[in-house]
């Protein structure tokens, strides 16, 4: 995934541009970048690698030397980011966040004369973030160049520009990601997360429409291109990767998974599955508040019974060798035998994609003494990688535990009836539940259905991306 956060104002505003970004730090763990532009000094950039250290921690010097009243900031999974870039329509820099399917066939088909050429990563692969830029740079203007881009991308592309004269904003095209613009008395700023404005005295002001481009200022923002009537915005921005404060299209992030969680109950309780429990638990920390909901809805207390450690590895999947992120994770559960010892857990997750540590986790609170643990997920099996974000993106969709599970079960035959295993009411969707819990040690299995996922939302359902469930475009 990735995040970003941008600033302009009538003041100096290099900590709120530090600040902001440092509040995307949830949405990425590679890189870390800032620009910032001075009416003397000129543009002035910083990136980090920030696999091993906070954001924060890296930027802390930089900005003792930065200045300025704009600039812009991201977070990112991918390539180091932003840039800066000189090219016909002058000297601007550049961050986007989404997912470039078709980036070879793009260079090769625009690209390929010997006038051009681009910085490979360590990879051999083109910064996506370059492409765009190139892409941009093929057009008279910004605004026909990013809409030119984002038209030739198979995937997603949300990109803020910053000029010396602002910042344009631009939404992806299907509007899968959220773009903000918070206001106060000096100026404005563009947000991924509403809620890293509010902690820095900006005020919601306006949200992007998709495919809109907007143009911030310090005394307000323009609208420079319209936006377009449909919406795939992406439903794991409230199940799994939002942060709980924020809110997108009037959607609260921590209301809904509340909401969800209550829903997860009421299934439950609709085929008289784990009605005997002694707690209800969330996997930490984005399933807790689905499972604080599951647990109001059935009256059954909510507990803690493991803690993670994490002040000195906060996210698990920070080191790069897979052995070692599942010993890390291995070491940061902290059990309380007194809430696991003989009793009867329910643990609630936000999702289960892989599975990679879910087995190592049942059978450590088995070790610990649990009687009996039962797993739901937040929302439906997890049919299909994601081509949008880089959410659930694999080599093969046979890293996905429900995909592994069902060619077990059928071999290349049960492709042809995904919607019917992801039915948990149908003989193939209980065969699925049935032998992932052999396989796992669960006592029950249970997914969200997509119908209780998109009611947990709220939004019109035909604005909700829900790829990575049925494949549907």
């Amino acid at each position: 995934m990735g995040g970003f956060f941008g600033a302009i104002s009538k003041r100096d505003c290099v900590l709120d541009i530090f600040f902001g970004v440092d509040y995307h730090s949830h949405l990425g763990t590679r890189r870390g970048g800032m620009i910032i532009h001075d009416r003397e000094k000129g543009f002035q950039r910083q990136i980090h690698n920030i696999e091993n250290t906070p954001f924060r921690t890296k930027f802390e010097k930089d900005i003792q030397n930065f200045s300025g009243c704009s600039g812009i900031g991201c977070i990112s999974d991918t390539d180091p980011q932003p840039l800066l870039v000189r090219s016909h329509l002058g000297l601007y820099a550049i961050t986007a966040v989404g997912i470039i399917n078709n980036d070879e066939e793009l260079v090769a088909r625009y690209f390929s004369d010997h006038g051009h050429q681009f910085m490979a990563m360590g990879s051999g692969k083109v910064n996506q973030v370059e492409l765009i830029a190139a892409l941009i740079n093929q057009k008279s203007d910004l605004v026909s160049g990013i809409l030119h881009a984002q038209e030739l991308i198979d995937g997603s592309a949300t990109i803020l520009l910053l000029t010396p004269d602002g910042i344009i904003a631009a939404r992806d095209k299907m509007g899968r990601l959220p773009v903000l613009i918070g206001q106060n008395d000096d100026g404005c700023c563009v947000s991924f997360e509403s809620f890293a404005y509010h902690k820095l005295g900006y005020e919601d002001a306006y949200e992007l429409g998709p495919r809109e481009v907007v143009k911030v200022t310090a005394d307000g923002w323009q609208t420079l291109s319209a936006a377009g009537q449909q919406m795939k915005i992406c439903s794991f921005l409230w199940t799994y990767y939002g942060y709980p404060n924020s809110n997108y299209e009037g959607v609260n992030v921590e209301v809904m998974r509340y909401r969800n969680g209550a829903f997860l109950a009421e299934l439950d309780q609709k085929r008289g599955l784990a009605q005997d429990i002694d707690y209800v638990a969330g996997v930490p920390d984005s399933g807790i508040p689905h499972a604080i909901g599951y647990a109001n809805a059935s009256h059954v207390p909510f507990a803690r019974p493991f803690i993670k450690y994490t002040p000195t590895w906060p996210r698990s999947f920070m080191p790069t060798n897979q052995d070692v992120r599942n010993q890390v994770a291995k070491m940061k559960q902290i059990p309380v035998p007194e809430l696991i010892e003989g009793k009867k857990l329910l643990f609630v997750d936000d999702s289960i994609v892989r599975g990679t540590q879910l087995r190592e986790t049942i059978d450590f609170l088995y070790a610990s003494g649990a009687k009996e643990v039962h797993m739901r997920s937040a929302c439906p099996p997890i049919m299909y990688g994601c081509k949008y974000l880089n959410f659930s993106s694999s080599n093969s969709e046979m890293e996905l535990l429900s995909r592994r599970t069902i060619h077990a079960l059928e071999g290349e035959e049960g492709t042809k009836h995904l919607e019917e295993y992801a039915d948990a009411d149908t003989k193939r969707g209980q065969c699925m539940l049935k032998k992932i819990c052999e396989d796992f040690g669960f006592d029950s299995l249970g997914y969200q259905s997509l119908e209780g996922l998109l009611e947990s939302i709220g939004l019109d359902r035909s604005q909700v991306c829900t790829y990575c469930w049925n494949g549907k475009e």
